[in-house]
């Protein structure tokens, strides 16, 4: 997902591709990348939701009538990323009447900051929301090791800050997480320096794009995947939704099933290749293929 704010005129950011040494660099940080970890085969059943950012001009139009069309669809829950001038309340009653749950929020950083976070704590309770995700950190700003342990401070203090409220925080990748800086990969700096209980939300597409891989940093951060954004990424078909490219599902699946500590799965789509709502429905099935309702 690109950079965003809780208005419904979000922006797109380009990020700069990194290389395969980046997640080479990665795997000499700790344990796990080798794949060595052995795995039981899970049955596990976890809630699929939808990332709105997908059909952000269809909210923009019209959020009662998209949510009741995901909620057609299959989805068991939605999260935001913008709340398109409706009160909690409001966005409440339209999650309930449609059968949905909040399966997170794509919140701002300074949102949680000083005494914004009251008022942030206090809309996600009323829309039934748990975890607290922010969706970028500005690649200029967080540019050095240094820089991202700074960020690992700052979280862990807001995760102390929402636990009582029951409350998570947690991180969401693009593509700059997985550029070396300083011989270390951002990604690894900052898990590996934050609280237990920062949500590890790995965008499995952005990670690819950014030259990583998602499954290494699953194992090596067990726990941690609390929400997961599952995206496709193909080196060969720019087309490829969910299940129709190179990411190997069935294994990182069964990681989220076993010690990925996975509650929700969230599918986002932003490729725009198809209509959005088409784009969702599609994501939908192709994930059912692989794992039934």
């Amino acid at each position: 997902m690109d950079t965003r704010d809780n208005s419904p005129n979000l922006s797109r950011r380009t990020f700069l591709k990194t290389t395969a040494a980046s997640i080479a660099a990665a795997c000499a940080v700790g344990s796990g990348c080798d794949g060595e970890m052995k795995l039981g085969k899970s049955k596990r059943k976890i809630p699929l939701g939808l990332q709105l950012y997908s059909v952000r001009a269809e909210c923009q139009k019209d959020l009662p009538g998209t949510i009741k069309a995901v909620a057609e669809m299959g989805y068991q829950g939605v999260e935001f990323a913008g709340y398109y001038d409706y009160s909690a309340k409001d966005l409440r009653k339209l999650l309930d009447d449609n059968g949905l749950k909040c399966c997170g929020t794509h919140a701002q950083l300074d949102t949680l900051l000083g005494d914004k976070l009251p008022e942030t704590i206090e809309f996600n309770k009323i829309i039934g929301n748990k975890y607290l995700i922010v969706p970028w950190l500005d690649p200029n700003k967080y540019s050095s090791a240094e820089g991202w342990k700074n960020a690992a401070d700052m979280f862990n203090e807001l995760a102390e800050k929402v636990e009582p409220h029951k409350m998570q925080v947690g991180y969401h990748n693009h593509s700059h997480e997985f550029k070396a800086v300083d011989g270390q990969v951002p990604w690894d700096i900052f898990f590996g320096n934050t609280r237990k209980d920062v949500i590890m939300q790995c965008d499995t597409g952005n990670a690819m794009i950014g030259g990583g891989e998602v499954i290494p940093y699953l194992k090596r951060y067990p726990g941690r995947a609390v929400t997961i954004h599952l995206k496709e990424y193909s080196a060969t078909n720019k087309n490829a939704i969910i299940g129709e490219g190179d990411i190997p599902w069935e294994e990182l699946l069964n990681i989220c099933e076993t010690i990925g500590g996975t509650k929700w799965y969230i599918i986002e789509e932003e490729k725009d290749v198809y209509p959005p709502l088409k784009a969702a429905e599609l994501c939908y099935k192709n994930f059912r293929k692989l794992r039934p309702a």
